[in-house]
């Protein structure tokens, strides 16, 4: 499902237009991302958590060279499916 069909699917369950559909998604989007970048979590009960995980920086190969590379330690975004989400999958 892609972002289009998801706010077709909104639009039609909660009875608004496609425009105030949008205007929702890219508010919770906005929302999410915001506290993500302030370090914080969002917590949806019986869905699921995003939360900010730092990864340490490591070695890696370069595929066409076999070059020892350096990747450097990045904030990363994660998901992690609450216990009612998993059940129905």
């Amino acid at each position: 499902m892609n972002k289009a069909e998801l706010i077709d699917k909104i639009s039609g369950d909660a009875g608004i237009t496609k425009t105030q559909a949008n205007a929702a998604l890219d508010s919770f989007v906005e929302a999410v991302t915001k506290t993500l970048k302030k370090g914080d979590k969002v917590t949806l009960v019986g869905f699921g958590t995003f939360s900010v995980t730092k990864r340490a920086a490591r070695n890696g190969r370069n595929p066409q060279t076999g070059a020892v590379i350096k990747i450097k330690a990045k904030k990363v975004a994660r998901f992690k499916a609450g216990k009612e989400l998993s059940s129905k999958i």
